[in-house]
């Protein structure tokens, strides 16, 4: 991990945010292509890209992924393009890992089951097993996503197994209710548990996002961000925010830390890049 250097890891959509709850969510395969896109110029490492059906509910068809993939590789080529495999609306494997067979760089990998606030999002051990094996099979790197201990010791028994191959990116977040919690004993315990030579990277959601993306900064971690997590400027809920604002705000945290963004064309050649589909 270079302590000097932040990688912005950009999550625009997510499952949950409407366009009822926020009008800047982007929904459409368009939208988020533009966002993206957007981001990118500004400075953003890692896209972790989920996406929606018309109606706005979640969706794990593999041909609206490859449309969001095709969009964000035309404008920003040299971008860590990372889908999602989440458990929280599709149980099934067979679902859940289409969008590996698109080749991305990277796919998201959540470590045990857990409850949020209205849903439980169900990973049995054998359902993360076959989807680690089958991002080994088409040169995807997991992004180890961890809401409590229990996950990251998991992450590291499949990587003694070699199950789980480098190099290691995890993802740790903090302020689900039935998760770590955004204190500073809870992310200093967390942090402690991860090899000093992985990489990492902090989320705060909701209210949390800003303690806990300026604190990762001001540490030497790298940070999570985007309306996936967070849809407020303020912990007092009075002003929404952009996916674009997120990113010059967090701009604004690495220079004032004297931090460098990390480029991904940078971060991508240390072995973030899809093994087999960018050669």
């Amino acid at each position: 991990m270079n302590e000097n250097k932040v990688v912005v890891n950009f999550c625009p959509t997510g499952m949950v945010p409407t366009k009822k709850m926020t009008p800047h969510i982007p929904i459409s395969p368009n939208e988020i292509i533009e966002q993206t896109h957007e981001a990118y110029e500004i400075g953003i490492t890692i896209a972790h890209l989920h996406a929606r059906e018309e109606s706005g509910e979640p969706t794990w068809k593999p041909e609206i992924y490859q449309e969001i993939f095709e969009g964000v590789r035309k404008h920003c080529p040299d971008l860590i393009v990372c889908g999602s495999t989440s458990g929280r609306k599709f149980p099934e494997f067979e679902k859940r890992s289409a969008v590996i067979e698109l080749k991305p760089d990277m796919c998201s990998l959540t470590l045990s089951s857990l409850n949020f606030m209205r849903q439980a999002s169900m990973n049995s051990p054998d359902i993360i097993v076959e989807l680690a094996e089958k991002m080994k099979d088409y040169g995807v790197v997991p992004e180890l996503e961890c809401f409590d201990l229990g996950m990251i010791n998991y992450g590291k028994y499949l990587i003694r197994k070699k199950i789980i191959e480098g190099p290691y990116y995890w993802n740790l977040l903090f302020g689900n209710i039935a998760g770590f919690q955004a204190t500073y004993s809870q992310i200093g315990v967390a942090l402690n548990e991860i090899p000093e030579d992985d990489f990492v990277a902090l989320a705060g959601l909701g209210s949390d996002q800003l303690k806990v993306n300026s604190s990762a900064i001001a540490m030497g971690y790298n940070v999570r961000i985007g309306l996936e997590d967070n849809i407020w400027l303020d912990g007092n809920k009075i002003k929404q925010v952009t996916n674009l604002d997120l990113v010059r705000r967090t701009h604004k945290f690495i220079e004032d830390n004297q931090k460098k963004f990390w480029s991904p064309k940078e971060f991508g050649e240390l072995g973030f890049y899809n093994r087999k589909f960018r050669v």
